[in-house]
């Protein structure tokens, strides 16, 4: 009779049912594959992403809010390039005065709100007026102080009824509104 191997299955090799090892005992090698072998214990466990995604998320909002931000502030701010007039009839009367009296499209210019401001078309109104008062003797003209027909807000509807008087006794009138917005102050926006 052979004897079977220390501590392993007895029986004859190739037999298909080999008999348990003794009790107490532990085959010698490897234990049998029941599956994916385990991390080897010497490298760490691989780290998930979160922490970096949550990272470049709340990076990417930080920068699209602050980018965000800052493109709303220089599209919304006011874009007016001095302070406007304190009152709507007085934006409204200075710029009467610098088309009818003074006839100075430049000084014109600081009563009309930037969206509004065409340097090309005041000077054209300008050089009407000019025109206008060359046609006749000694014009001069007046208006009453502009009123204000409708405000709401930071817009209102000012009218204002200009009349033009020559030395010959000659007298036209010419009736204007005009919108007038509130920003760094009040300023003409549109004529009609």
């Amino acid at each position: 009779m052979t004897q079977p191997p220390a501590g392993g299955d007895t029986g004859t090799p190739g037999d298909p049912n080999p008999q348990p090892p003794p009790v107490g005992g532990t085959p010698p090698g490897p234990a049998p594959a029941a599956g994916p072998p385990p991390y080897p214990s010497d490298t760490p466990p691989r780290k998930r992403p979160a922490v970096l995604i949550v990272s470049l998320v709340l990076a990417a909002a930080v920068v699209l809010c602050g980018g965000g931000g800052t493109a709303a502030f220089l599209a919304l701010r006011n874009s007016e390039d001095g302070q406007g007039a304190k009152e709507p009839q007085v934006a409204v009367d200075g710029f009467l005065k610098a088309v009818y009296q003074e006839r100075d499209p430049e000084k014109a210019a600081t009563f009309v709100c930037s969206a509004a401001r065409d340097d090309e078309k005041i000077a054209a109104k300008v050089t009407e007026v000019r025109e206008y008062v060359a046609q006749y003797q000694n014009p001069r003209f007046r208006w009453p102080t502009p009123t204000v027909d409708n405000q709401t807000g930071d817009r209102a509807t000012v009218s204002a009824r200009v009349t033009m008087t020559t030395a010959d006794e000659k007298v036209a009138e010419q009736a204007l509104r005009f919108t007038v917005v509130r920003k760094t102050g009040w300023w003409v926006c549109e004529v009609g």
